[in-house]
């Protein structure tokens, strides 16, 4: 018979990686996603249109929004935002109780209030991490090289992402972007500490 692998009991934890649009938060959740089998993906519901790439139930829930403003009266969202008219984004209490269900440590890739939110709603279980971009400048120059939207949109995302910038001292740690390897070793050293730190059990 052989040895059944040992489970890490983490209790009920979350860890919020936010930053502005472009700052390079997708990229450092989904090596982590990678690199840690403890760690699972809270998939958001939107109400925006699905992209090309995009899989509903793996990047996003996409909903109607006449199905998301349902969800709101229900009290079924721990945070929600409408990011843009009628664009709205929000996170399901039962998406995070089904990652806690398979003893999974909840990550989360979301933006700035919706981050401010969960930090107020789950206290000392919650890890927030703000991924600060090199530089202003950089940002844009990302936010400008995606290609995905047309003058108009992204002259709101580049509006957004300046007002968002100024939410770095709302969050517990700050990492800064300009290596990407070192930004990821940093995130994944705080996100370590808070599990050490907050870990019930080990059990054989």
């Amino acid at each position: 018979m052989s040895d059944a692998p040992h489970i890490v009991d983490f209790g009920k934890k979350i860890v919020v990686i936010t930053a502005p649009s472009g700052a390079g938060k997708t990229t450092i959740v989904k090596k982590l996603l990678l690199q840690h089998k403890h760690f699972g993906f809270s998939i958001s519901c939107t109400t925006r249109e699905k992209r090309a790439n995009e899989v509903d139930g793996k990047d996003y829930y996409f909903i109607s929004e006449s199905e998301f403003r349902q969800k709101i009266q229900n009290n079924e969202f721990a945070e929600y935002e409408e990011v843009y008219p009628g664009k709205f984004y929000g996170t399901l209490k039962s998406e995070i109780e089904r990652l806690w269900r398979d003893r999974k440590v909840a990550v989360f890739d979301i933006d700035v209030k919706g981050a401010v939110n969960l930090q107020k709603l789950y206290d000392e279980n919650c890890l927030t991490v703000f991924i600060k971009p090199a530089s202003k400048e950089v940002l844009l120059n990302r936010l400008k090289g995606r290609n995905t939207e047309n003058a108009d949109t992204l002259k709101k995302r580049i509006k957004r992402a300046e007002e968002e910038l100024q939410y770095e001292p709302k969050f517990k740690k700050v990492v800064p972007n300009a290596d990407f390897d070192i930004a990821y070793m940093n995130v994944k050293n705080c996100i370590n500490a808070f599990l050490k730190s907050n870990s019930p059990a080990v059990h054989h």
